[in-house]
């Protein structure tokens, strides 16, 4: 079988902890290039070692992960305008496969499935995994925040079912359809998250704490606890993503997203940099777009 090489994600394994971690720094540990396949690649690869018991989801530098990465967006071509509506959503939901398969593989994963957010999510990644997650463990500079509805789209990933099943239905939906930003004192306060680390180490503390379990707990024990905890919640959890995914192409193929995406980047763009600078300390550019969109949601409150 011919070997596969990483070139968005570090994947490292420590004794019986597996670590991926995105490694696109420069656009936020956005979902573009090859990040999605490498890190489905890597679920399959840690599922199958035979000494892990843990497989830790982590990101490079400041950010856990911006979602989506708007510069890899594939448009539209022009010889598709006069597609269907139906043609359209088949043409989104072909686009999904990726993501699809790797929700499946993690849902399915053997291993203890540690996210180690190591700073804050946005889109995609404020809601992809926290809802299916076995552990959860954060750097204290962590918050969650999701532009969904106010770009015309729909919770992904199956994050509705999922994340209600963490926090509750109404906190759900503060967070889902409003937008809100969750500090990690929030997450920690309401069990969606386990622990806080400093930032500084972090990476480092969250090692250190897994071989602290490993050395009071038996690995094989944990693996068990964790699939009888899933194995009644497995067809639910799938289900949310087909649904999430088949209302998201909906969506995309009425064309709604693309409008309200076009007026908020225009927005966006007659706005001084110095003002986004002081709204949110992020710089406007490709992916960043989507927590720059978050900024002046909040100032627009204020």
């Amino acid at each position: 079988m011919p070997s596969y090489r990483y070139t968005d994600i570090k994947v490292e394994v420590k004794g019986k902890i597996g670590v991926i971690k995105f490694n696109r720094p420069k656009s936020l540990n956005s979902f573009g290039g090859n990040l999605l396949v490498d890190t489905l690649h890597a679920v399959k690869e840690l599922d199958e070692h035979p000494d892990t018991v843990f497989t830790v989801l982590t990101g490079e530098s400041r950010f856990f992960s911006a979602g989506a990465d708007v510069r890899g967006s594939r448009p539209l071509d022009e010889d598709m305008a006069d597609l269907t509506k139906t043609q359209l959503k088949i043409l989104h939901l072909s686009r999904f496969t990726t993501m699809m398969e790797l929700m499946r593989s993690l849902i399915d994963h053997r291993k203890v499935f540690v996210l180690a957010l190591n700073g804050p999510g946005v889109g995609g990644g404020a809601a992809w995994f926290q809802g299916i997650a076995d552990i959860i463990l954060a750097s204290e500079t962590t918050y969650l925040q999701v532009p969904f509805n106010s770009l015309a789209l729909v919770p992904e990933s199956g994050s509705a079912t999922n994340l209600a099943r963490h926090m509750g239905v109404h906190r759900a939906n503060d967070f889902l359809m409003f937008g809100r930003k969750l500090t990690v004192q929030e997450l920690e306060s309401w069990g969606l998250i386990n622990r806080i680390f400093p930032v500084g180490g972090f990476h480092d503390s969250v090692v250190e704490f897994l071989e602290k379990q490993l050395e009071v707990n038996d690995g094989v024990s944990m693996m068990e606890t964790k699939r009888l905890q899933n194995l009644p919640l497995r067809s639910e959890r799938i289900l949310a993503v087909y649904n999430a995914t088949d209302a998201l192409s909906e969506r995309l193929a009425s064309g709604a997203p693309a409008a309200r995406f076009r007026a908020k980047k225009a927005e966006l763009e007659g706005m001084t940099m110095s003002y986004l600078d002081a709204a949110q300390g992020l710089i406007v550019s490709g992916s960043e777009i989507q927590v720059a969109a978050l900024s002046l949601d909040s100032s627009m409150s204020l």
